[in-house]
C-alpha cells in the first residue's frame, strides 16, 4: 500500500492519538475526518499538524449521499487506506468497494460478541466475565469483517463503565497501531474470514 491514511473520528480521539504518537504511522496520516465539528479528536489532529475536515451526516439526504461526500474528500487527498477510530457512522457499500481490505476498525469487545455502539455497557449488563478489543477489516455489515487482532480484557466484580472502558482503551491503544503498521507494510494476508499478519515486509 502506498501509505496515505485517513483516520475517521467522532469523539475524543484517544485511538487517533495512539496512531499519531507512533513515529512509524504518524507521517502516513494525511487527513482526519469527523462527522461532527468541535470534537477533541479534531483538536488532536490540529496539534499534530494533520489536516482536518468535517462532513456532517445531517447535511445529506441519506447514507448513500453521505458516503459519496466522504469518498470525495478522501479521493481529493489520494487516500489509499482508512482507519475508523471511534467513527460512529455506518458508511454505504460503495466505500468498501473503493477500499477493499484497506479499512480497519477498532471495536471495544471480542467480536462477534457485543457488536454495536454500546459494547462496553452491553458486556457489563450481560454479566460477562471477559470482554476485550477487536481490530478488524471492515465490510458492508456492521462489526462483521475479518478479524485482524484481538485481546481479552477481564471484567472485575466491581467494574463500572468508566473503569472497564479505561482498560479497554489501553488494549485498543496497543492493538490498533500494530494492525495499522501491518496494513501499511502490506503484511495483512486475507483469505476469506481469516487474516494473517506475516512477518517482515512483503
Amino acid at each position: 500500500m502506498d501509505g496515505r491514511l485517513a483516520v475517521l473520528v467522532s469523539g475524543s480521539g484517544t485511538n487517533l492519538q495512539a496512531l499519531l504518537d507512533e513515529p512509524s504511522i504518524a507521517p502516513h496520516v494525511v487527513v482526519v475526518l469527523s462527522d461532527r465539528p468541535g470534537v477533541k479528536a479534531l483538536e488532536r489532529a490540529v496539534a499534530a499538524g494533520v489536516p482536518t475536515v468535517v462532513v456532517e451526516f445531517g447535511a445529506f439526504a441519506d447514507r448513500a449521499a453521505y458516503t459519496t461526500a466522504v469518498l470525495d474528500e478522501l479521493r481529493a487527498r489520494d487516500v489509499d487506506g482508512v482507519v475508523l477510530a471511534g467513527f460512529m457512522r455506518v458508511l454505504g457499500p460503495t466505500f468498501f468497494q473503493v477500499f477493499p481490505d484497506r479499512v480497519l476498525n477498532v471495536h471495544p469487545a471480542l467480536l462477534p460478541a457485543f457488536p454495536g455502539a454500546h459494547a462496553v455497557q452491553d458486556a457489563l449488563d450481560w454479566g460477562a466475565k471477559v470482554t476485550g478489543v477487536t481490530v478488524h477489516l471492515v465490510d458492508e455489515e456492521v462489526d462483521h469483517g475479518p478479524i485482524v487482532l484481538q485481546e481479552a480484557v477481564a471484567i472485575r466484580e466491581d467494574d463500572i463503565w468508566d473503569s472497564l472502558e479505561l482498560r479497554i482503551h489501553d488494549a485498543e491503544h496497543r492493538l490498533l497501531p500494530r494492525a495499522v503498521t501491518a496494513l501499511l507494510d502490506g503484511r495483512l494476508v486475507v483469505e476469506g474470514r481469516r487474516v494473517q499478519i506475516v512477518e517482515g515486509e512483503t
